[in-house]
């Protein structure tokens, strides 16, 4: 069984926002998958599952992601290697994916979050490229919604990172990274 954890920010404000663009991975596989979210109470996530694949919505903040993945971590009992988490990425270029078996949070809040609650780097990410603003403000950027000129761009990459998932599920992790990033 593998768990994938898309990373956002919960409520109607934040829906279509670049730091939600783990959730808007996590939601099209559902839809390409035919599964549907129901609230889990326990984990503070929205969980969807199938026989191969768990999907995960933590309705924390992003900055306390990590309390949900632990939670869903030792609910559907899954190693480390088996959590794939999927959030936005300030360095990279738009749309540009990163497959990586481990690593640091970058200066991603909500990997920190993960990163302190599983008290391990152990884990699987995808970042997918949300291109940097031209100012230093960070978190007004990442908060923004995407513009009409990039929303091609970033439904291409929603598109490859939901086919980086799907074939993650079953395949070889290095093949993988050859491939996507």
């Amino acid at each position: 069984m593998r768990l994938v954890i898309g990373l956002g920010n919960p409520g109607l404000k934040f829906k279509e926002s670049r730091h939600n663009l783990g959730f808007m991975v996590v939601e099209e596989l559902a839809r390409k998958i035919k599964v549907s979210f129901k609230r889990n109470i326990y984990c503070k996530a929205y969980i969807s599952l199938n026989k191969e694949v768990i999907l995960a919505k933590p309705y924390t903040f992003m900055n306390l992601s990590g309390f949900s993945v632990r939670r869903l971590k030792e609910k559907f009992d899954v190693s480390l290697r088996d959590i794939l988490v999927i959030c936005d990425d300030l360095n990279l270029p738009l749309g540009k994916l990163r497959l990586k078996p481990r690593g640091s949070s970058g200066g991603h809040k909500g990997l920190s979050s993960i990163i302190q609650a599983l008290e391990s780097e152990d884990f699987p990410r995808l970042r997918i490229g949300i291109g940097r603003p031209l100012e230093e403000d960070f978190s007004s950027f990442v908060l923004s919604k995407f513009s009409q000129e990039e929303l091609s761009i970033v439904k291409e990459a929603i598109s490859k990172a939901v086919s980086c998932v799907q074939e993650w599920i079953y395949q070889d992790f290095q093949g993988l990274m050859a491939k996507y990033n």
